[in-house]
This record gives C-alpha cells, structure tokens and sequence, in this order.
C-alpha cells in the first residue's frame, strides 16, 4: 500500500525537537502509526517502536513503568498509550532528568523523547495535563479528508469569498458519486491496499471498538444495547443532542446517556458542535449538535448500503451535512488548530438557525449547508442575525452542489462543495 501524504505531517515537523513530547491522538485505525513512521524514515532518524495492544507489553508497562522505560531507547513511539496512564508520571521524570542533564552537565540537546499515540480517553487527558504539562504538543487526527485522498492542498476552510475564488477546488463529481463517497467513508482500510468491502469493515470496526476501547474505559453489561445506543446516535447525526430522547428510546438514564457520548467523542467516533453564545444573543439554544466524523460507519450503522437509496431518503439530508462539517472540522484539525474556537452553529428560542457560524480573528462567516443546486434568499435568510454577535460580519457563504461560485446578493454566496 502506497503511502498517503497527511496535511498534519507539516505542522508536525515544525513542533519536533521543540517538544520532548509529541502525541496523536484520535481514532482507531485512522493512520496515527504509520504517519508517525513515515515521518520517522523520511524526515528524521529511526524512532523505536511498541505497541501497548500486545498484552504482554501492556502488563509490563503497567507494572513496572519505570523498568519498562528503561528497556526501550529513545526516540520511542509507544502505540495506544491509554492502556497504562501511568507511564505518564515516569515519562515526566525521564524528560526532566534529561533536560536537566542537558542544563547543568552539558547533555545533548534534549529533543523529541517519546511520541504517544492513542485516543483521548478522558481519565487519560487528565493524566497527560497533570504530568506532561509544558512538556507536550497535542495533536488530533481522524481519517482522511477528501482534499487528503485527491492529493490536493487542504488549508484551514475559512469561507472568504476573495479567497475561494483562487482556492483549487475538488474534481466535480456527480451527486451519486457523492454519495459513494458518504456511504464507503474515508478509513484507509476501505479507501487503499486492498480494499476490505465496507460492510465488513465497519462490521469488524465495532466489535473491535468496543472489545479494545469500551471495555477498558467502562463495564458494559450488555454490549447489545450500547450497540443500539451508537446506532440511535447515528440515525442522529446532524441534530441537537437530546440525553432524554435517546435514554427513552434504548432504555436507559441520562446520566449513562452522558457518559457514553463523553466516550464516543473523547475516542473520536463522534464531534459536538457547540452553540454560538454570547451577551448580545441571550435567547440562543445552549444545546450542542452530534456529527459522526466519519459517514460510512454512520450509514453502516443506519443500515444504509446503497447510494441510490440513501440519496432519494429521508436521512439523505442530514448525512450530507455531516459529510461537510466534517470535512471542515478535519480542515482545523489537520492544520493543528482547534475547531473548538472557531467553528459553531446557532439557533434561537425563536427557531432561528444557521448551520455553522464560523469565527476567524475577530470575524464572523455564517455558513449554510443545502442538498440542492440553485439556493436562493430563502437560504440566506438567518443570516442578518450574526450582526448581534458584536463581530464584523463578512460574507455568507451557501455550500451547496451549484456547478460554480455565484452571488445571491451584495454579501451572500452559493458556493460549491468541491471548495471546501
């Protein structure tokens, strides 16, 4: 399988050697290892490597970390690192013992020791703020984005009008092909190499899902019914988080429900949109918006396999908007910045909505998302409430499949997907 060059790899590079360590966080089989092996032997020297999915490996590293450290050298990529949160502590004490040796006995220069990769299991989060503070750069990757499969440049999308204008857009394709897109996803395992049927993948992904990851975070009495709950977010996918609906309909409490969805955003299966909040905009909705940040285990888990029908379906709606935010999320988080501060939806006690509100220096860009080809006014028309956010507004933007970028009015643009 040939290698996949990933936007994030630059951003990277520029925080090695400055941090002694890195670590990736995100998804199962999304690529965090082999990105970091590729760096390895294309960019750098040869980094050492373990895996804490060996188990025997795994209960040295949790019983006797100090020892364990001591058995690997440095560079040292040690693969989902979440199974033994307490290598934290002494990975600290080997950075300080090494910087400090560099300080006052002359060492070498104290580098990039270890590189962690692994999912942001809450618990372990808070281990790596509490011990590898100062000492360590963060950084979020999920599969690929479109611009990443097309081999083009993917900068962080920000909806300036002046600057999509000169931005190379994306192959057009047809609206089935689209849905192609949606229902295969963007795993590499379904994309490259040999090409496991997406079915089964996505059929395979859970079990191991919940097998590797869920176990070891909380004890499911009945794998069962937290299937059912990931399938009920699904069928969810694009709407406003509601704890009670979802705990009705599987059967159980709210707290569960939270707990669960802290879980599946924390591994990375799912994102929450925040809402746009501030003094100016009192009436606005406090809840937050589910996207799976990925389509095809969305569809897999609806029961969606075929384009045609998913395209002509009631749910056809909601998985191209999840297509979208997603890949704009992706667009933040492969260039290293945090979506959190500046991508938002809004929507007001007065059913006033606007899809995404995106925020860039100062500035705000409402952005609407439609499953047509010609939208006009009717789709700009929540616009005008952006002006109470206290921000310069600049221009609207309607993500749509028109063929070409035209104007709806004076500051209000359809735009096609293939831009973002």
């Amino acid at each position: 399988m040939e290698y996949i060059n990933r936007t994030i790899e630059k951003t990277i590079k520029e925080f090695i050697g400055k941090y002694p360590v890195i670590m990736i966080t995100g998804p199962r089989q999304v690529g965090k290892t082999t990105l970091l092996n590729y760096l390895s032997k294309e960019f750098l020297n040869e980094i050492n490597y373990i895996t804490l999915d060996d188990l025997m490996i795994r209960i040295q590293a949790n019983e006797d970390p100090s020892l364990f450290l001591r058995t690997y050298e440095t560079p040292l990529i040690i693969d989902e690192f979440q199974y033994a949160p307490n290598l934290l502590s002494y990975i600290k004490m080997n950075v300080d013992e090494t910087r400090k040796d560099a300080m006052f006995n002359n060492g070498d220069k104290v580098g990039t020791m270890y590189y962690l990769t692994g999912n942001q299991v809450f618990q372990t989060m808070k281990n790596v703020s509490e011990s590898l503070s100062g000492r360590v750069g963060i950084f979020d990757l999920y599969a690929f984005s479109t611009r990443e499969m097309n081999g083009l440049k993917e900068d962080v999308f920000i909806p300036n009008i002046s600057a999509l204008k000169k931005k190379e857009p994306l192959k057009r394709i047809s609206t089935l092909k689209i849905f192609e897109r949606i229902i295969k996803g963007s795993y590499p395992a379904v994309n490259y190499g040999e090409k496991v049927p997406f079915e089964q993948y996505y059929s395979d992904y859970i079990r191991t899902y919940i097998e590797r990851d869920i176990r070891n975070i909380i004890n499911i009495k009945d794998e069962n019914k937290f299937v059912k709950f990931i399938s009920s977010l699904a069928a969810r996918t694009g709407q406003e988080f509601n704890a009670n609906s979802i705990g009705s309909e599987i059967g159980i409490d709210n707290k569960t429900v939270e707990e669960w969805v802290s879980i599946l955003k924390n591994t990375g299966i799912i994102y929450l949109l925040g809402p746009y909040m501030n003094n100016n905009v009192s009436r606005a909705v406090h809840k937050r918006k589910i996207y799976f940040m990925d389509t095809g285990l969305a569809c897999y888990l609806t029961g969606y396999n075929d384009p045609k029908t998913l395209e002509r379906s009631l749910y056809s709606g909601a998985i191209f908007e999840t297509y979208i935010i997603s890949e704009i999320i992706k667009s933040y988080t492969n260039n290293g910045k945090d979506s959190t501060k500046h991508l938002f939806f809004y929507r007001d006690k007065n059913q006033k909505e606007i899809d995404l509100i995106i925020i860039d220096n100062g500035k705000v860009y409402p952005v609407e998302i439609k499953q047509n080809a010609n939208p006009n006014k009717e789709a700009i028309k929540n616009f005008s409430v952006s002006k109470k956010f206290g921000m310069e507004v600049m221009n609207g933007t309607v993500l749509c499949l028109c063929k070409d970028i035209y104007a709806i009015d004076e500051n209000n643009y359809a735009v096609p997907i293939e831009y973002i």
